[in-house]
């Protein structure tokens, strides 16, 4: 196929910053050091079950408490160590890292800083299923010498910019740098991000939702609700069928929604109650928060806009639910509205459709 015409993303951030004379082309550099990463990434998932012969690498435990993959970790040396040279940023943090990981002496320090998950949904790397990697940028405060970890906690209005690499069939990188959203495909002859999806916009309305149906007894009533009537479907008080997904790779499950609409939900529910929820909101939520916004869709925590959360820690977790602004919303008025009432699961309540009926 012929890319003739087709702009790259160095073309297209060039473009970009056109649009601002005064820019020095830091933020330009960011975004393109970011793209080699998930370059990198993308070649180091696509050997699978034959990169293990080629990284010895130890499991560990995160700070999340999870264990951490060899390519977890590979991934996480990927970002540091081709964005940490280039003098634009200040520090960046990692959802690998338990502490903010500040720019060595030895290079310049910029007026960024940079936020991301290097590889999401890495469980699902055994079986061959869609993975990538996340990331958020901010600003640095001005004038000081030393981030702390306090620097990081800004709501997620306050991004720069946000995106994801998805290595699946394709390589692809969606971005945004607050003009919508841009989703680009790797050439793998060229090597080259290819602006191949100029202007990404998720449908209003859906028939389409995901989520873990095995934490249904652990869920808040307004889920239960919503989900026993997209399950009741045309019958239901919704009038319409429902289809039902789920991939446990948050960058799968967007991507689809990018791509043709839906809702996804991963809320705040019973099954560890001092936990506020599972994703983490600084690495996960407000990047995927910001694109879902920026193509006309809607972010939030089940109760209001998750780009509005003021961060209290660097590995903070809340409840998310995004995806076609119809749906969001209405989930939001079933957390909201202090009269909904529960509604019963037929299929997930102690007493199902597979209850035994000599009981």
């Amino acid at each position: 196929m012929s890319w003739a015409h087709t702009p790259t993303l160095t073309q297209y951030l060039i473009e970009e910053r056109r649009r601002y004379p005064q820019a020095s082309g830091d933020f330009n550099a960011l975004i393109l050091d970011m793209a080699r990463a998930c370059k990198a990434i993308a070649r180091q998932v696509a050997y699978g079950a034959l990169a293990k012969s080629n990284h010895a690498v130890t499991t560990t435990i995160n700070v999340q408490g999870e264990e951490q993959k060899p390519l977890d970790v590979i991934s996480n040396e990927c970002f540091m160590r081709l964005t940490e040279w280039g003098g634009y940023l200040a520090a960046m943090a990692s959802e690998e890292m338990d502490e903010p990981y500040l720019i060595p002496e030895q290079y310049p320090r910029g007026r960024y800083l940079l936020l991301f998950d290097p590889l999401d949904g890495s469980s699902n790397i055994d079986v061959n299923v869609s993975v990538g990697s996340i990331f958020s940028v901010l600003r640095a405060p001005e004038g000081k010498t030393e981030i702390t970890v306090d620097d990081f906690l800004q709501p997620g209005t306050q991004q720069v910019a946000a995106g994801y690499a998805i290595y699946g069939p394709t390589t692809m990188l969606v971005l945004t740098v607050g003009r919508g959203v841009v989703g680009f495909t790797l050439d793998p002859d060229f090597g080259e991000f290819m602006l191949t999806h100029p202007n990404i916009r998720i449908p209003e309305s859906t028939k389409e939702f995901a989520i873990n149906t095995s934490n249904a007894r652990f869920w808040e009533p307004p889920v239960k609700r919503y989900v026993d009537e997209c399950l009741k479907g045309k019958t239901g008080p919704r009038g319409k069928d429902f289809n039902m997904r789920w991939v446990a790779s948050l960058v799968a499950e967007t991507h689809r929604i990018l791509s043709r609409g839906g809702v996804f939900l991963y809320p705040r529910d019973n099954k560890e109650p001092k936990k506020p929820g599972r994703l983490r909101l600084l690495y996960e939520c407000n990047p995927i928060g910001m694109i879902v916004e920026q193509a006309g869709g809607r972010a939030s925590t089940g109760y209001g806009p998750v780009l509005e959360v003021q961060p209290t820690e660097l590995h903070q977790r809340i409840g998310f639910v995004f995806g076609s602004r119809e749906e969001v919303e209405r989930i939001e008025q079933y957390h909201n509205d202090p009269d909904a009432s529960p509604v019963d699961l037929p299929l997930f309540a102690e007493r199902t459709l597979f209850r035994d009926e000599t009981l």
